[in-house]
């Protein structure tokens, strides 16, 4: 299921290869649905999983610390008026 790292170009042209790759953009995909609380079950559908296994053990457990991390950068940096 991978897709040529010389041809994301190609098909993505606003998205520069050498900054985004397949990988980064699934994981992200993957992330954006458990963030608005997707079910797992449809997730791995979607990323053609045979199973939720995959997706909750590599995906989901692997974005969701870094994901939280920036988040709360991003608060640091952001902080809500008032």
């Amino acid at each position: 299921m991978g897709f040529p790292s010389d041809r994301f170009a190609e098909v993505h042209p606003g998205l520069p290869a050498d900054e985004w790759m397949p990988r980064e953009l699934r994981h992200r995909f993957v992330s954006l649905l458990t963030d608005n609380v997707m079910p797992l079950d449809k997730i791995a559908l979607l990323v053609g999983h045979s199973g939720t296994q995959v997706t909750e053990k590599v995906y989901r457990q692997q974005i969701r610390p870094v994901i939280q991390g920036g988040a709360q950068a991003m608060d640091l940096i952001f902080p809500e008026p008032g």
